[in-house]
This record gives structure tokens, sequence and C-alpha cells, in this order.
């Protein structure tokens, strides 16, 4: 599809980032009461029979077909471990500060770039990745309501992320998204079904099988309209706005338990959302790092 409906992209893009927002504090209400785990089984499960239900009739077994199946598991293994890590992140604390440390991925991709791939990075871009940094360091400040060994969490969710990102991005030149998403969901599904026996907790009423099918259903929303909207708008054009999370998860954790963050912590998220925006902004304008 030609990017030529920037709005269309972007308001697309705002859908599937309230979409991740929604699912990190469904996740963050139903640890309460029911398991982590059952509850990224159950959204790991319907994101798969849900792209089964479109890339099967669409595409067919052929498109399935792979030369990379030791790649494929490998990505869906470091997916399956950005969300254990992520998940149990929201259980220990407020969503809006994880997002804001998650939002370090791009810069966190771009210093192993540099140092294991031996890309060029540019004064401006090590500048903004050190302004990242400093505001994670604001986030997390002692006494905190991330500080102590929780903030483990969020730091390995970012940095499992970052490798899954890199890794997608060699492998998006020879595999289609679609198969890419395909193997990824049930990766996760299957793997999480084998400890099934170990996780399984029977939801207690409606209210918690609602929330697992919010979990599902905004996880693979949200991944179908990130899709879409990269369809329609240049990533130059659309990559500040994924900072538009944090805000997200910040209303999220308002509305739901009721969570403001100190003075410090809102500094902190500012500074990662600019310095990051900026940074992505740059690395998509750019053929290729500098």
């Amino acid at each position: 599809m030609s990017a030529t409906r920037p709005l269309q992209g972007i308001a697309l893009l705002l859908l599937a980032v309230a979409c991740f927002a929604t699912l990190d504090s469904s996740v963050k209400y139903l640890s309460l009461g029911i398991s982590v785990l059952m509850a990224i089984w159950f959204r790991y499960l319907f994101q798969a029979l849900a792209m089964s239900a479109v890339v099967l009739p669409t595409r067919g077994w052929r498109s399935l077909q792979t030369a990379h199946p030791r790649l494929h598991l490998l990505r869906a293994l470091l997916l399956l471990s950005t969300s254990l890590l992520g998940f149990f992140s929201v259980k220990y604390m407020p969503v809006g500060e994880f997002t804001a440390i998650i939002m370090l991925t791009p810069m966190v991709t771009t210093l192993l770039a540099a140092t294991f791939l031996k890309e060029k990075v540019s004064a401006l871009r090590w500048l903004l990745v050190a302004g990242g940094f400093c505001g994670a360091l604001l986030v997390a400040q002692p006494g905190g309501a991330s500080s102590g060994w929780t903030l483990l969490l969020p730091l390995g969710c970012t940095l499992a992320n970052s490798v899954y990102q890199i890794l997608t991005s060699r492998m998006a030149r020879t595999e289609h998204a679609m198969t890419l998403n395909f193997y990824s969901g049930w990766g996760g599904a299957l793997v999480l079904t084998a400890a099934l026996p170990w996780i399984w907790q029977t939801p207690a009423d409606g209210q918690t099988w609602a929330l697992l099918c919010l979990t599902g259903a905004t996880g693979t929303l949200g991944h179908f309209a990130l899709g879409a909207a990269f369809g329609r708008a240049p990533a130059a054009t659309l990559a500040p706005y994924l900072y538009a999370q944090i805000g997200f998860a910040m209303l999220a954790g308002w509305l739901v338990f009721s969570h403001v963050p100190g003075r410090l912590e809102l500094v902190g998220i500012a500074l990662i959302a600019v310095c990051g925006a900026t940074a992505a902004w740059l690395a998509a304008r750019l053929p290729r790092p500098v």
C-alpha cells in the first residue's frame, strides 16, 4: 500500500499505542487475582488464532514456508521473554513509569548496533541516548515506586525487546510480515500451552474472562493497527507518535489505579519521550545510522 495517507497512518498508530497501554493496564489488574503467566498464555493464544484466521485464508500454507526456522524460534522466544518481563513489570510498578522505561528500546537498539554490529552513530544520537538514560534514572529515583529489584524487570524487557527489534529488521529483508507475526504468535502460544498444567488457574468469574478477552483483543488489534499505520504513512512521520503510548499509559494508571507520577518522575518521562522521539525520527529519516 502506498504511503500517501499520513493522517490515517497517525490515527491508526495512536489506536495501536492506546491498545498497548490498555493491554498493560488489563494485565496489571488481572494480576491482582490471577497468574500473570495465565494472562500471557491467553493473550498469545488469542493472537495466534486471530493471525491464523487472517493469514491462512488469504495467503495459504505456502506463505508460511521459511528457510530460517531457527531464527523464527529465536525471535518467538525473544518476544515471549519481552512479554514475560513486561507483564511482570506492570504487576509490580506503575504502568506509566514502566512504559517510559520501555521507550528506551530505540536508544538501546542504537547502542547495541554500534557495539556489536559496528554501525556508525552520530554525536547527536549518542547525546540523545545519554539523555534518555538520564530520564530513566529520574524515573527510577531512589525511594520511588519503581526503585529496587523491580527495576531489573523493565530493563531486562527493554534489552530483550531491543535484540528482538534488531533480529526482526534483519529477517524482514527476506520474510513476509504476516509470516513473522504468525510464527511469533504461535511460538509463544505453544511454549505456554506446554506449561499450562503448571500455570492454569480457572478464572473466578465473568469479569476475569472478559478482561482476558480484552488482553487478547487489544494485543491483536494493536499489532494489526501498527502494521496498517506503517502501510499508510512514512516511518519518519509516525516515529515520534509512538511515544504517545506514555501518555495513554499514564492516563490508564490514573483512571484505573489512581496513580499520579511525582515531579521528578514526570521530568524523567518527558526527557525519555523527547530524546526517544527525536532519535526515532532521525533513524527513520536516514537510510542507515550515521
